[in-house]
């Protein structure tokens, strides 16, 4: 990796992302310093992932657009057969020691293969339209039946909306929403259990305040009990006494509420605006067809999974078991994330080139 190459990276995506990390760090720090250490651990490497396809040409990348794609769908497949079971769900795969959720390590690959199928595409017509839902529903399916519907919506949803921004006519998703309906309930005959208390308990939170309800109800009094400044790093109770069950992961944005207050959530989510912000930019100054998906995609992403998991940390939508990006600890997001900026750099850094070229 040359010089110049480095210094062309973003800084505007990259200073918040390091606020959040410093945050994170010294939230796990709090916790327990094994998780701390693990995420050091983890960083490292994705630091060395974000690096490494930050140089990469993208066209590379969309020679092996198919591949990349049937690869991702048999990982997802070998993970219903190989995978470790854990908390009733089998959605780890473990190498030389190291448990890789596959549905989490394949977003930013699954993004280039979205992007680069739209790019194919001629037209926004109804047979496109489709085309583009069997694209996309295999992925979700293998992932539901995990059983993850927490990833398995989030890759819907991202689908749903890089769909509407690619520009089919709406009359088709008001189409599709039929089959949905008709549908749900067979769907909800496939949930599990637990994934059936849980959106119950999201209607009625204290219909179960000792069983299924607990994680709500013990997030909601975390990220209250924070107030303005917060009660300290390891000062926090729910957090610090394990009253708050994933309090590392899932809910670590109620951990560092009720640790930093409303002060800490603030800057977090100024953190997330700015990254969210410069993705925009991208997606708005791209002229490349392929770029402006992929970065379209790349918003999303991001966008929905800090909203559900904020959102599920306040109670305003059901807990479903989605990280925050940059925030919760986990080897498989971490890396992930900082994969897909570094492909968003790469996209980045090759349309300015072009726009120096066009100059001259």
């Amino acid at each position: 990796m040359n010089r110049r190459g480095f210094w062309n990276l973003d800084f505007g995506i990259l200073v918040p992302v390091c606020v959040l990390l410093i945050i994170s760090l010294a939230t796990l720090f709090s916790l327990n310093i094994s998780f701390f250490q693990s995420q050091i651990f983890f960083l490292v490497i994705a630091v060395a992932g974000f690096l490494f396809f930050s140089q990469v040409n993208y066209k590379v990348l969309l020679l092996y657009k198919t591949p990349i794609y049937i690869i991702s769908l048999v990982l997802l497949a070998i993970v219903l057969v190989l995978g470790i079971e854990s908390r009733g769900a089998v959605r780890w795969i473990e190498i030389v020691g190291f448990r890789i959720q596959f549905s989490e390590v394949l977003k930013p690959f699954l993004a280039v293969s979205l992007a680069a199928f739209l790019t194919e595409r001629k037209n926004t017509s109804f047979k496109t339209f489709v085309q583009a839902f069997a694209f996309v529903l295999p992925v979700v399916f293998l992932i539901f039946l995990q059983p993850d519907l927490g990833d398995a919506l989030i890759y819907f949803i991202v689908a749903l909306c890089v769909l509407i921004i690619f520009g089919f006519n709406l009359k088709y998703f008001l189409a599709s929403i039929f089959p949905v309906i008709i549908a749900f309930p067979l769907f909800w005959h496939f949930l599990h259990d637990y994934q059936r208390q849980r959106v119950l308990t999201f209607f009625d939170p204290g219909r179960d305040p000792l069983g299924n309800s607990y994680n709500s109800i013990q997030s909601i009094i975390a990220v209250g009990s924070g107030m303005i400044v917060g009660k300290g790093f390891g000062q926090g109770t729910q957090s610090g006494l394990r009253f708050l069950p994933e309090r590392n992961t899932d809910f670590i944005f109620a951990t560092i509420s009720e640790q930093l207050g409303f002060i800490g959530t603030a800057i977090m989510l100024i953190c997330f605006v700015f990254i969210l912000y410069r993705i925009y930019v991208i997606f708005r100054d791209s002229n490349d067809k392929f770029c402006k998906i992929f970065s379209g995609t790349v918003f999303f992403i991001f966008l929905i999974q800090i909203f559900v998991n904020i959102g599920m940390n306040i109670g305003i939508l059901p807990i479903v078991g989605v990280t925050l990006p940059f925030v919760s600890s986990g080897g498989s997001s971490l890396l992930s994330n900082f994969i897909i900026l570094g492909l968003l750099s790469a996209v980045n850094r090759s349309l300015k080139r072009e726009d120096v070229l066009e100059i001259k």
